[in-house]
């Protein structure tokens, strides 16, 4: 059969199933033909049969299956494959975006798309899936983020799948309520938009960032849209006797070019009028033109031409050509006074960098642009996810994490020039450290200071535009905390923790093994080397990962090298013993971090239970004695630093633990039944009653009784304050 043959059957055969799902049907099979009408423009016919294959496998997965709106499900998926579509995107895109909710909302598996798509379709639609699922709360985002980022780090082309799909989904919010609208819309402009954005998709960004206003403020969006509308009758003849001129006189000029007038979105005006405090009546330029040449070359030539014949507004012209923007984004940019003494915004491109400027990374897959090497918007944007993965690599902290994902969505750039005459990128308020930075970690790490345009200046100086750097080294310079406070990139920040991070280890892992090796000879072990057995024996017993971690937590200070000298001594001698460790050295019911395999006493002069803040000490024949951080005997024990340390009660502790409760109540028969009943009541024991003092009218009462933790002890105590004979209650 041939591949005409095989299209034709597969449309047949999806016109059928559509025709089966119900009323809606003819819509769907108008959307397919639409999108039939785009694949065949750029596919070969194998391609297209293949997507035609995808959307029937969907459109059978998804049966029965209705979206909030009412519309069949099928619907969404093929919208989604439309978009992509008309961003000429690869066939192995479309199939992965017309399945991409098969897993989630179906019985299919991975391995069954796998199986009939390929294992890289089976890959997207798994990244999607995982994209799909991450919950951007305050609480999860940074772990939200991290694997989004692991996902678009596998295959570009998964963002920009959830990217349609979420411009679809935000196409078809008017049948949720206003609660889960606004949720949307806001994730959208602060999240998905912005990746759009610096990815060089600025269509599909700008698409975004309107519906998210229309749906976050709508009276705002539509107050507006209006003006805008209401002002094109002003606007027309500038822009139509502007766009005239130029066509003209480049034609002359012997340039074949497109001149058209275009319009700013929405959101972009409404940040404008919200950034600069301006009324709508105050934006400028609203007035724009866009001019298309064939070949790069042109647009400088038709920049000379249009200077020529409107003069151009001072400090107003940008060269994004020679200096692409950091998402491979090149235009040139100027403002022109046009007709009527209105100021009118140019730009002025090839048909390569338009398609570019528009669709960016994914303008890839089909196109062969100008725009080629390291400003491609493919490789710049693997540049910047392997940028931001290995800033993640040196930081931990979900904090950090944030702070270096918000630097990189929201530049404001400077572009700066090194010694060779390369050109860097770096944020509006980057410094001579950025920059030092930016060039290499290593340079960062060991520079002193730095050459802007011939002239020395700290490390905090601000760079502007047009500088040309250069950077002072010695290799005795190591990066300071103080350099935090002036350093703007995520790069620089965390490479600046990474060190600061490393040092700190490196003098806690030699303090830490002295202190060991002290508190070990102090306790009479004589070893010139600890064996290996007795190390990895006690790594275990302390789920560590190393004998290194081990020894920066007694250099911070976490573990009192006491402690671990004792249970190393006794991990040894069960060891050489061929026996057990004696049970008097066994956890007790208390976990206390950093303690295990030592004897645990509870101090009597306070009474101690979960919940408490705790300290301990070690006393001869009572291994470790634990006390209240505010028991009166604690100032004793803290004028000496090293014989005591902080504890922590594990939460999985268990038991009953003695407490200490005075009581002083009315005098009067039957007091001391009611109090016991209510103890009892809570199923507390009555260790120990002493009556203290007793008077004509009241009576002071001491017991001692068994509570799990803090709360139940509160337990008690609450309900025993509301019993009328009851006086005054506290615990001993």
């Amino acid at each position: 059969m041939s591949k005409i043959a095989l299209a034709k059957r597969w449309k047949k055969n999806l016109s059928e199933l559509l025709e089966a799902l119900g009323k809606a049907a003819p819509d769907h099979e108008n959307l397919f033909s639409e999108l039939s009408g785009v694949l065949e423009s750029y596919l070969d016919e194998a391609a297209v049969a293949d997507i035609y294959k995808a959307t029937l496998y969907g459109a059978d997965a998804h049966k029965g299956q209705k979206r909030i709106s009412g519309e069949d499900y099928i619907y969404h998926p093929i919208a989604v494959a439309q978009m992509l579509g008309e961003m000429c995107m690869d066939s192995r895109t479309i199939i992965a975006a017309i399945l991409h909710d098969v897993v989630e909302d179906t019985g299919i598996t991975l391995d069954q798309i796998g199986e009939s798509f390929g294992d890289d379709v089976a890959v997207l639609v798994d990244g999607v899936s995982k994209v799909s699922q991450l919950e951007f709360q305050e609480h999860a985002e940074a772990e939200s983020f991290r694997k989004m980022f692991m996902a678009m780090a596998q295959d570009i082309r998964v963002i920009i799948i959830k990217l349609a799909d979420r411009l679809h989904n935000m196409h078809t919010l008017d049948s949720l309520d206003d609660v889960r609208k606004r949720r949307i819309a806001r994730q959208t402009l602060e999240i998905y938009a912005p990746i759009a954005n610096r990815l060089g998709m600025r269509e599909l960004s700008q698409k975004l960032e309107d519906l998210s206003l229309l749906n976050l403020y709508p009276k705002r969006y539509s107050a507006i849209a209006k003006k805008v509308k209401a002002s094109k009758r002003g606007r027309k003849p500038v822009v139509n006797e502007a766009c005239k001129n130029i066509q003209d006189k480049l034609a002359q000029n012997g340039l074949k070019t497109e001149v058209y007038g275009r319009e700013k979105n929405i959101f972009n005006i409404y940040r404008k009028m919200q950034q600069k405090k301006l009324s709508l009546k105050e934006v400028k330029d609203i007035n724009a033109i866009r001019i298309i040449t064939e070949k790069r070359p042109d647009c400088y030539q038709a920049l000379g031409v249009i200077h020529q014949l409107y003069k151009p507004r001072p400090e107003s012209f940008k060269d994004y050509i020679a200096i692409p923007k950091i998402n491979g984004y090149q235009s040139l940019h100027t403002v022109v006074v046009g007709p009527f003494g209105q100021p009118v915004e140019i730009q002025i491109r090839s048909q390569s960098m338009h398609r570019t400027a528009e669709k960016g990374v994914a303008s890839h897959w089909f196109y062969k642009t100008e725009t080629t090497g390291e400003h491609a918007p493919q490789q710049l944007a693997q540049q910047w996810l392997n940028s931001f993965l290995e800033s993640q690599h040196m930081s931990s902290d979900s904090g950090y994490y944030l702070e270096h994902l918000k630097a990189d969505l929201f530049p404001d750039e400077v572009y700066v020039f090194t010694p060779k005459g390369d050109i860097k990128r770096l944020p509006r308020g980057a410094t001579a450290l950025d920059f030092a930075y930016s060039v290499h970690s290593g340079v960062g790490d060991h520079c002193i200071g730095a050459l802007i345009n011939q002239t020395a200046v700290p490390l905090h100086e601000k760079l502007s535009n047009g500088d040309y750097v250069e950077v002072k080294t010695s290799r005795k310079a190591r990066p300071i905390p103080q350099w935090l406070d002036y350093a703007v990139t995520s790069k620089a920040r965390a490479s600046i923790r990474h060190y600061l991070s490393r040092q700190k280890d490196r003098e806690s892992l030699r303090l830490g093994r002295k202190l060991l090796r002290g508190a070990l000879s102090d306790q009479g072990y004589r070893r010139v080397r600890i064996p290996s057995a007795d190390k990895v024996n006690l790594l275990k017993h302390l789920e560590l990962d190393g004998w290194e971690r081990l020894l920066i937590d007694i250099g911070f200070g976490k573990r009192l090298p006491t402690l671990v000298a004792k249970q190393l001594i006794a991990e040894s001698e069960a060891q050489h013993r061929n026996r057990p460790v004696p049970n008097d050295q066994k956890q007790s019911t208390l976990t206390i971090e950093g303690t295990e395999r030592l004897l645990i006493t509870y101090a009597s002069c306070c009474h101690p239970i979960p919940g408490d803040n705790i300290i301990g000490t070690t006393t001869s024949g009572r291994g470790l004695v634990v006390h209240q951080s505010n028991c009166k005997n604690c100032k004793v024990i803290m004028r000496q630093p090293d014989n005591y340390f902080h504890l922590s009660w594990s939460e999985t502790t268990k038991g009953k633990f003695q407490v200490v409760i005075d009581v002083e109540a009315q005098n009067e028969p039957g007091v001391l039944a009611t109090i016991s009943n209510i103890i009892a009541e809570h199923n507390s024991n009555i260790n120990r009653l002493t009556v203290e003092q007793e008077l004509r009218h009241t009576a002071k009462m001491l017991f001692i009784i068994e509570v799990t933790d803090r709360k139940h002890l509160a337990d008690i105590m609450r309900q025993l304050h509301t019993e009328p004979s009851v006086i005054k209650l506290t615990r001993g």
